[in-house]
C-alpha cells in the first residue's frame, strides 16, 4: 500500500471493496467505519441476518470453512480486502489466494493463520522471538498428555489448538480430569481437531488487553483495557488499566514485537499477563478485540476506526482517551427469534454520559451477547458501575415466532 490512499465509490464497474469473512458485533462497527469512508462492504457469515449484513452494501451466507465456497466467494466479489473477523474460516484458502493471486488479507494471512492456531502463535512467541509466557506443551493423546504433565504441574488449564472465546476450555486438577477435558476440547475445537495445549497456572495480578495498531505511520498503542471474564468470555472492560511506567514500557515491547513479526496494516488485540513487574504473553487476535469494544466511547477514534484507517493505508495520527470508561456486555439467556428489549428510556436515564449498543443479532439459543453498555466516569469504577447499571436496567424477553 503506498502512502497514497485512492478510494473509488459507487462505481458500476468496480468500486473499492472490502469481503467482511464474518458479521456479529464487531464486523458490524468495522462495516460501519468502513462505508463511512466510501467503501464498498460485502458482509458474510453462516446465518443470514447476521449483525454487519445489515449495513453492509451486500451480504453473503455459507460456510467459511469450506474452501470451495469461500474460493468461488471470494472470485465473484473480486475484493481489494478481504477482512477475517471470526476464527471459523479456511485460512489455508487465504494464504494460498495470497500467494498466488495477491489477494490482500488483513492484517496479514500468515496472521490470521498463525493466530487461528494456538500452537503457531505460541511458538512464534516463545521459540522465535524469545518472549515470556507461561509453561506449556501440545498433546494429541491422553497418553501423551499424562507422559508430559509435569512440566505444567496442577492445576493447569487444557485448550484445543484450535479454537476461542474458551470453547473447549478446561482447568484440571489432578490426573483424574485429563481423559474428560481431552475428549471435550476434541469435540469442542475447530474441526474437532484432536490436538490441544496444556498450560500451567500464572500467578497473575491482571490480565490485560494492549490495542496495537500497525499502520502506515509506524506502531501505535491505545491505553490499556483491563477486564473481567466468565467462562472464558469478557463481561466488563474498562480503560485506561493503570500500569507502572516500567510495565508499560514491557508491555508495548512485547506487543510490537510479535506485531512486527506477523505483519500487515491492521490492529491486534494483544493479550498480556501483569505479574508484579513482569509482564507475560497469553494471546492475540489480528482484528478489534471484544473487550475493545469500551472505545466506542472512550477514545477520539474507536478499535474499529483504527482498524478500518489502517487496513486502507490511511495515518492514525493520535490517539485521544477521554478519562475512566467502561464497558459491560448485555448476555441473554434463552431459545427464541422474537427479541424485545425494554427499559431503554430507564437504562440511559441512569446515565446521562452513558451509551448503548443492541447488537440486532436475529436468534439466541442458550446464551448470548446481544449489546453492550457504555459509560464514562469520575474513576474507573465509577464508569464500570455506571456501565453495569445501563446494563442491568434493560429486560430482554425471548420468544419463539
Amino acid at each position: 500500500m503506498s502512502s497514497s490512499t485512492e478510494i473509488t465509490t459507487a462505481q458500476k464497474s468496480h468500486s473499492t471493496t472490502a469481503l467482511l469473512l464474518g458479521s456479529g458485533e464487531l464486523g458490524k462497527e468495522v462495516a460501519i467505519e468502513l462505508m463511512r469512508l466510501g467503501v464498498k462492504v460485502v458482509a458474510c457469515d453462516r446465518y443470514d441476518n447476521a449483525p454487519a449484513m445489515q449495513v453492509s452494501s451486500e451480504h453473503a451466507v455459507l460456510d467459511m470453512k469450506d474452501k470451495t465456497a469461500l474460493t468461488a466467494l471470494i472470485h465473484q466479489v473480486q475484493p481489494d480486502f478481504v477482512i477475517p473477523e471470526i476464527e471459523a474460516i479456511a485460512t489455508d484458502t487465504l494464504l494460498e489466494l495470497e500467494e498466488k493471486e495477491g489477494l490482500k488479507v488483513i492484517p496479514s494471512a500468515k496472521a490470521v493463520n498463525f493466530t487461528m492456531n494456538r500452537e503457531a502463535i505460541r511458538t512464534l512467541a516463545a521459540k522465535e522471538l524469545d518472549l515470556p509466557t507461561s509453561p506449556y506443551f501440545f498433546a494429541s493423546s491422553v497418553k501423551e498428555i499424562h507422559e508430559q504433565i509435569s512440566k505444567v504441574g496442577f492445576p493447569c488449564i487444557m485448550k484445543p489448538v484450535m479454537s476461542s472465546s474458551g470453547k473447549g476450555q478446561s482447568t484440571l486438577k489432578s490426573e483424574d480430569d485429563i481423559e474428560k477435558a481431552f475428549e471435550y476440547a476434541c469435540t469442542e475445537g475447530r474441526g474437532h481437531e484432536s490436538r490441544v495445549i496444556v498450560e500451567g497456572f500464572v500467578k497473575f495480578d491482571r490480565e490485560i488487553t494492549l490495542l496495537t495498531v500497525s499502520a502506515i505511520d509506524g506502531i501505535h498503542f491505545c491505553e490499556p483495557i483491563g477486564h473481567r471474564q466468565e467462562n472464558g468470555d469478557y463481561r466488563e472492560s474498562w480503560q485506561p488499566e493503570p500500569l507502572e511506567d516500567e510495565v508499560l514500557i514491557e508491555c508495548k515491547r512485547i506487543s510490537s514485537r510479535v506485531v512486527k513479526a506477523l505483519g500487515g496494516f491492521g490492529i491486534f488485540g494483544v493479550e498480556l499477563f501483569i505479574c508484579g513487574k513482569s509482564v507475560i504473553f497469553s494471546e492475540l487476535s489480528p482484528r478489534p478485540h471484544d473487550t475493545g469494544m469500551v472505545t466506542l466511547i472512550s477514545q477520539n477514534l474507536s478499535e474499529f476506526a483504527l482498524h478500518a484507517r489502517a487496513l486502507l493505508g490511511l495515518p492514525i495520527g493520535e490517539i485521544k482517551n477521554f478519562g475512566p470508561a467502561a464497558s459491560a456486555a448485555i448476555l441473554v439467556k434463552g431459545h427464541g427469534n422474537k427479541l424485545c428489549y425494554q427499559g431503554l428510556s430507564e437504562a440511559l436515564a441512569t446515565c446521562p454520559n452513558g451509551s448503548l449498543r443492541i447488537f440486532g443479532k436475529p436468534e439466541v439459543n442458550g446464551e448470548r451477547r446481544m449489546g453492550v453498555a457504555l459509560a464514562l466516569g469520575d474513576t474507573i469504577q465509577d464508569a464500570t458501575q455506571k456501565a453495569c447499571q445501563i446494563r442491568d436496567s434493560i429486560k430482554i424477553t425471548v420468544e419463539e415466532e
